[in-house]
């Protein structure tokens, strides 16, 4: 069918069906005119390819990369936009999950990465098809495409491309800090799950292989099945803006919740001194394991292996206190935004991946008395509909 994309939307540019339903059309752009091939169709709405474009977008530009197409990799799906129009598409998602899910009206910016996002990524995962070659999957779908070295990755990458890796489900390349980028490998088998860590090329690496990253004099132990933010400066961003917010001093008391390995803890537990007191949270052992490295020294710092649940909470966030939360993309755990409220810490700051959890998880702060004093908005995914959001939520007292 024929549309008229209208404006930005989560999974495509959004405009009418002849029959009213609405369509989500990937590859498009507001204002364009384009021939769709769907891919779903419900009650309420479809879902679609712009297969040829009849109106371009003056915003429109030939995707760098040459799977970024329908049937291609789903991974990218703003490649064939402008960086500001891609700046606008990503401001615009955020604006309208702050004000359907949170209930409040409040314009952001969207702030771009110096430099040309191309080979920003360092960690991509990748599936493994029949023929032992990396490949990424189609969007909203299992179906494997098999690329040669990704574009928006880190370009030492490359020879993983050439390497066959038959017999594993998944290989997570990674190029984080100092040393020779390497792989883990995944293989599934009756046994369970099992990882082996290799070189790009094939070759078996020691299985005590680590990363290790200076982010802003701050240097961290890194283990491979550890989480690590993907694009090169999100460490560093991030660290930054959440030292800005929490504005801890000498003897403040901190909770970090999913620390991770530290990224956040460690310098946070060097401000507040040793008369103070940091309590990390995270429920990864491979990253608590990585995390107590990381402390050796700091006196302040306490890292705990737990979940984040309302128990936790109560045990490790005091009044008065200051709270860090990072969670995954599906947002804080049920009943933990309450928890937090009612421990009345003095202020919180939410670092999160994803605008609508965030939107979901700020209402219930805002519910409790909480207000929105800062928000801070990165792009961190770029070529994709996704930003990383900071934000200041200080205390009702």
């Amino acid at each position: 069918m024929t549309v008229r994309v209208e404006r930005p939307a989560t999974g495509g540019g959004v405009g009418r069906a002849e029959d009213g339903r609405v369509i989500f059309v990937r590859h498009s752009l507001p204002g364009e005119l384009v021939r769709v091939a769907l891919s779903e169709s419900t009650a309420s709405f479809y879902r679609g390819d712009a297969v040829e474009v009849l109106e371009a977008s003056p915003e429109r530009l030939a995707p760098p990369c040459p799977y970024a197409h329908p049937t291609g990799c789903g991974g990218c799906d703003l490649q064939h936009a402008s960086r500001s129009a891609q700046l606008t598409w990503k401001a615009s998602l955020v604006e309208e999950h702050l004000r359907r899910i949170a209930g409040i009206d409040r314009s952001v910016e969207v702030m771009a990465m110096p430099g040309s996002a191309r080979g920003t990524r360092t960690r991509l995962r990748c599936a493994v098809d029949e023929n032992g070659h990396l490949s990424l999957r189609q969007a909203r779908s299992h179906d494997l495409v098999a690329i040669d070295p990704c574009w928006i990755a880190d370009p030492s990458f490359a020879p993983a491309f050439n390497t066959s890796w038959w017999g594993n489900s998944e290989v997570e390349l990674r190029a984080i800090g100092e040393g020779a980028p390497f792989a883990v490998a995944q293989r599934l088998s009756e046994r369970g799950t099992t990882y082996e860590l290799r070189g790009l090329s094939g070759a078996t690496l020691d299985p005590a292989t680590q990363s290790r990253v200076n982010v802003a004099g701050h240097v961290y132990c890194v283990g491979p099945l550890s989480f690590w933010q993907a694009h090169r400066d999100a460490p560093g961003v991030l660290l930054d803006t959440v030292l800005e917010f929490t504005r801890t001093e000498k003897g403040d008391e901190v909770t970090d919740l999913y620390s991770g390995v530290g990224l956040f803890s460690v310098p946070l537990a060097r401000a507040v001194g040793p008369s103070g007191r940091v309590t990390a949270v995270e429920s990864s052992p491979f990253a608590v394991r990585d995390a107590r490295v990381n402390a050796q020294g700091l006196k302040a710092l306490k890292v705990r292996e737990w979940s984040v649940t309302p128990r936790s909470i109560n045990d490790t966030v005091r009044e008065n206190a200051i709270v860090v939360v990072d969670p995954p993309r599906h947002g804080l755990a049920k009943g933990v935004a309450a928890s937090i409220a009612r421990r009345s810490p003095r202020r919180v700051v939410y670092v999160s991946c994803d605008a609508a959890t965030f939107a979901r998880d700020l209402k219930e702060f805002l519910g409790s008395g909480f207000g929105l004093s800062d928000l801070r908005v990165f792009d961190l995914f770029p070529m994709t509909e996704h930003v990383e959001l900071v934000a200041l939520l200080d205390s009702p007292a």
